[in-house]
């Protein structure tokens, strides 16, 4: 089952597939060095044998360029769930270092992954982040104990380094964690993001999704 942020690499019959229907130079770089795509929302209308693939391009193809692929899933060579923190701190410029690390050490005991700018910088070795970029994470709580202390470590370190990013519920639907800070405070409704679909949901839902 893949889900969204999931690292996907391709086949050389992937990639052909690719380049026929996107003759992009950053398609071939990417299959010269066998670099992943991103697993992303599913499109409407296409088939379980269909996967919705994004490529996040770096700072030397222009501002924030995004290439959109639809493979077939037997184009899948193999597959990871995003980096964890850990692997990922070492891409990060000075400035971040001594906050992912005391992140890092205060949330070990949580499955805590990284995507976006960062996770591509590590995976590349190219120049995805700028001044303005964000740290996003995920966090898989299993428990509503987890799901607190999660946010709350979240919450305290953001003081220290711009940090984003999702909660993702054992449903797989993922909602952006400052979101869910304000729908705590304000009762409101919460944006659910999965790989089909994205909706307004209770956040009593998702509550119900945890272990107790």
């Amino acid at each position: 089952m893949f889900s969204r942020h999931d690292l996907v690499w391709l086949t050389p019959g992937g990639w052909d597939a690719a380049l026929a229907l996107a003759p992009h130079a950053a398609l071939q770089e990417w299959r010269d060095h066998d670099w992943p795509a991103v697993v992303r929302r599913q499109e409407p209308g296409l088939g379980n044998n269909m996967l919705c693939l994004g490529m996040p391009l770096p700072a030397s193809y222009g501002v924030r360029q995004r290439i959109a692929l639809v493979s077939h899933v037997d184009h899948v060579a193999r597959r990871q769930a995003p980096l964890p923190l850990n692997d990922a701190i070492g891409a990060a410029p000075p400035a971040w270092l001594a906050g992912l690390v005391a992140l890092q050490r205060a949330t070990s005991s949580f499955d805590l992954r990284v995507y976006g700018s960062l996770a591509m910088a590590c995976l590349t070795g190219e120049a995805y982040l700028r001044p303005e970029s964000d740290i996003d994470l995920l966090l898989r709580p299993a428990t509503a104990g987890e799901l607190a202390a999660g946010i709350a470590l979240l919450a305290e370190h953001a003081a220290l380094i711009p940090l984003d990013g999702e909660i993702v519920f054992p449903s797989g639907e993922a909602v952006a964690w400052k979101e869910w800070l304000a729908a705590k405070r304000s009762r409101a409704r919460v944006l659910a993001k999965s790989r089909d679909a994205v909706r307004l949901v209770e956040p009593a839902h998702l509550l119900a999704t945890l272990e107790p």
